[in-house]
């Protein structure tokens, strides 16, 4: 059973900079391709990013972060990082990973395997 832990949520100003990381128990780790996901109250949960596995070697981000938000991982140390840029009031949310048992990345929630607690992002206006 894989484990994910999210961290580097937190309280941030419109404009600002948060970088989420989010660590696996699962070796090897370089296998899986890995996704973030977010829910805000009241709404579904939606794919923002997703990173394939080393294999492969490509990402897909959604529109509305594209340009600002960044997808990377860091293999050697089981890590996933979202560097989140230019932040929106709109960007609240929990932020959750999620990965699956294939290298092929994915925007459907559906298709992902194991999933992190997630982690609380607050943009202040």
């Amino acid at each position: 059973q894989m484990r994910l832990v999210e961290s580097g949520g937190g309280l941030v100003q419109a404009g600002g900079s948060l970088r989420l990381s989010c660590a696996s128990s699962e070796r090897p780790f370089n296998d899986y391709a890995l996704g973030w996901f977010r829910q805000a109250p009241g709404k579904e949960r939606e794919f923002v990013a997703s990173i394939s596995g080393s294999s492969i070697r490509t990402l897909v981000v959604a529109d509305p972060v594209k340009g600002r938000f960044t997808i990377s991982r860091d293999n050697a140390k089981n890590l996933l990082f979202l560097q989140m840029n230019a932040l929106k009031p709109e960007d609240t949310a929990v932020y959750y990973c999620a990965a699956r048992l294939t290298p092929i990345l994915s925007r459907n929630i559906q298709t992902y395997d194991y999933w992190g607690q997630g982690t609380q992002v607050t943009v202040s206006a």
